[in-house]
């Protein structure tokens, strides 16, 4: 059985760390794509460097070529450009959708197959963007938010109360 293809898109904090956990899980192989190549390229070795450390045998790569990422099965978009101070996520709609518009234009044509996961924000509107973009089933568009806010509140609750996070459970 061959393994997943995953491309995630941005290779900023939160893409490499997407890179990270799918690499460690052995969830298929990696395709770390971001539009500055060397950022792309420096994550993933530096991922690849860990695995003997780790244990993992997950082969992954950075590229800045769109086309590396043809016959995608997952494709996980974290790209875009993270909120500003006083800045509203309405505000980063505009900013974002420009970011991931093309993106998404283009991938989707070259793994027409693939589930595409959002974690850009603001989440529903990019979620939304993608499904009309893509025309994809809306059961292959999926968006990212409600295990990581619920995530958040449990760290908040277990820090205001002083507790160990093992011992709050939060939805």
């Amino acid at each position: 059985m061959s393994k997943a293809k995953i491309t995630i898109v941005g290779a900023g904090n939160i893409g490499r760390e997407v890179a990270l956990w799918c690499s460690i899980k052995e969830l298929g192989d990696i395709v770390l794509w971001n539009r500055t190549t060397e950022t792309a390229v420096g994550n993933a070795l530096d991922i690849m460097e860990t695995s003997p450390l780790i244990g993992f045998d997950t082969n992954i790569i950075g590229t800045g070529n769109l086309n590396d990422t043809k016959k995608s099965d997952i494709i996980v978009f974290t790209a875009g450009l993270p909120r500003k101070a006083g800045q509203t996520r309405e505000q980063l709609v505009g900013i974002n959708a420009k970011v991931i518009y093309p993106l998404i234009k283009k991938l989707s044509k070259l793994s027409p197959n693939a589930i595409i996961i959002i974690i850009t924000n603001p989440l529903d509107a990019m979620a939304y963007l993608a499904l009309k973009v893509s025309k994809f089933s809306s059961k292959k568009v999926i968006g990212l938010a409600g295990i990581l806010d619920s995530s958040r509140f449990s760290s908040f609750v277990a820090k205001e109360l002083k507790i160990s996070i093992k011992e709050v459970s939060a939805i």
